[in-house]
Formats: structure tokens, sequence, C-alpha cells
């Protein structure tokens, strides 16, 4: 009997001593999950090159049947937008190029006929792309008092970078992205999802940022130059400015073209490489915005032909 009374006495004792675990509280991060994987992937990217290019983005299509009837208009191509706005947005937030729209190019150049006013920038790379797989299912598993339901989102872009001028294509890239979501019931108890339209828009997303990194990278493989405005004494003025990375005191290149020869093995006319005949040292930007900014440099050495501007470009020196 003392036995027992002891044992008793032991374990309201250690009960007593015991304490109950605090439970665990979920701390939403700051950023979304999107957010965060486009954070990773911007910081896995090479070192950003000194200055900007400018790139266009053209024609971005929806090629698969989803969201198409018979009466539908060709016109109101949302998911086909929805990428072009979601690949333009990462490019800019990149902060590595200038972008510009061209999807809608016949009603800039109607509004610019009303106003009288013509102001295009060209750039040197066109990016065209495509959905070409979108699609949704459901799938689920039913037991004696449970059931769960899974909605999934699937996506896939393609999209090609484009010499604009030679209209050679010369990357291409594609994207897979998904998103998916889970309900489930217990005895009736429990979430039971509606239609969550929210995963067509996460997954095009997905597609977007797989591909982004590769995108990314041979664009900035392309050599940056621009065209000499014009030569007035000791001074070259040149095109771009500040939004492109130029700053007074860089040290830039004057190269002359050579001569253009007509390829016989591909049909293609292929520039020979090009002399360089000076160097210039930027003293002074002008303008304010990416569409008539300029810069001023200081010819260093070298000799530079006024009369001979078309045959002349500068790049950035090694």
């Amino acid at each position: 009997m003392l036995r027992k009374f002891i044992v008793v006495i032991n374990i309201v004792l250690l009960a007593g001593c015991a304490s109950v675990p605090k439970k665990m509280e979920m701390i939403e991060a700051a950023a979304s999950k999107q957010e965060q994987i486009e954070a990773q992937q911007f910081a896995q990217l090479p070192k950003m090159k000194k200055y900007k290019r400018k790139i266009i983005i053209g024609r971005f299509s929806n090629e698969t049947n989803y969201g198409k009837s018979l009466l539908a208009d060709e016109n109101n191509d949302r998911i086909g937008k929805q990428a072009s706005d979601m690949l333009s947005s990462r490019l800019v937030k990149s902060n590595r190029f200038l972008v510009f729209e061209r999807p809608d190019l016949n009603k800039i150049e109607a509004e610019q006929d009303i106003t009288n006013e013509k102001d295009l920038v060209g750039a040197d790379t066109i990016i065209i792309g495509s959905v070409t797989e979108f699609g949704r299912s459901v799938t689920g598993k039913e037991g004696f008092l449970s059931s769960t339901k899974m909605q999934t989102a699937k996506a896939k872009i393609d999209i090609r970078l484009v010499d604009a001028k030679t209209g050679q294509a010369f990357f291409s890239a594609t994207g897979a992205g998904e998103a998916s979501t889970e309900s489930g019931e217990m005895a009736g108890f429990g979430s039971a999802a509606d239609y969550d339209a929210t995963l067509n828009d996460r997954s095009i997303a997905a597609a977007v940022s797989d591909v982004i990194n590769n995108l990314i990278v041979s664009m900035e493989n392309r050599s940056w130059k621009t065209d000499i405005l014009e030569v007035k004494d000791k001074n070259v003025y040149i095109s771009g400015g500040k939004s492109q990375g130029i700053k007074e005191g860089d040290v830039l290149w004057v190269m002359q073209k050579t001569k253009s020869v007509k390829s016989a093995q591909s049909g293609f006319t292929i520039d020979l490489p090009p002399e360089k005949v000076g160097s210039i040292k930027i003293v002074s930007l002008f303008g304010e915005t990416e569409t008539n900014e300029g810069s001023i440099g200081e010819i260093l050495d070298g000799t530079i032909d006024a009369k001979n501007l078309k045959d002349l470009f500068v790049k950035e020196g090694e």
C-alpha cells in the first residue's frame, strides 16, 4: 500500500514539473514566395554589364486553345498580353535594360499622327514569344469520412530573340511553370475550395521566372554600341546618357566600319571587323528622358571625320 502511495505522489510531482510546449506561430515573410524566387534568380545572374542595352518586346501570343472560342476576338488575347506584361515587368525590375513596348505599335503610331510627333526609339534586339501550353486539372481522393481536392495549372512559354537589323533569331528558350492548391474535409469539417482563378496567373508567372535568367544572359552578351550625332571642334555628341549608365569620366572608343561582304555560304551580309579610329572621354550629359538623352565626349586621341558619321559608332572601351 505504501509503495502504491509513493508511485502516485511521484506521478503527481512529475506532472507538475512538466511544461506544455508552446505552440509555434507561423510568421509570414515580408515578401511573397514568388518575390523570394525572383530575388534568388536575380542574385544568380552574372555581374551586370556597364551600359544598358535597348530591347523591344514585340508580339507575344497565346497559341493554345485555352480561353478561345469561335466568337472570341483575336485581338483580345488576355493570356498572351499577361505573359508579355509579366516579362516586361521582370526585365524592368532587373535594372539591366531599357525596355520599349511594341505590341500596340499601330495604336502608338495612330496617336503620334494625331499629335504630329513621331519619336519611336530603335533597338538592337526584339523579343518575340508565345504561350505554347496551358491547362488545368483537378484530382482528388475520397475516403469514408474524408476527401481531398487538388487544383493544378500548368503553363509553358517559348521565347525568341531576334536581331532587329537582320531579322535573324539568334536565341530561343522555353520556360515551364506550375501552381496548385489543395483543400480537404474530414467528417464534414475543413475547406471546400471553389475554382481558383489565381492559379492561371501564378503558373504563367512561374513560367516567365523559369526562362528569365537565360534570356537576360543572352541579351547582355550582345555588344553595346551607340551612334554619333555630331562632331564639333574637339567634342563628339553621342546618343545615350544617364538612363543607359553613361557617366562623366567614362572613356569610349570610336570605331569605323570597314567593309560589308555578302556570304555565298549563308546568304547574309557580313560586316568585317571595324577599326578603332580614336577615343573620347565623357565630359557632360544632356537630355531628360531615355528618348532624348545624349552625352558629350572630348576627343582624347585619333582623328574623327565629321563627314563620315554614317560609318562611325561608339563602343565601350576595353
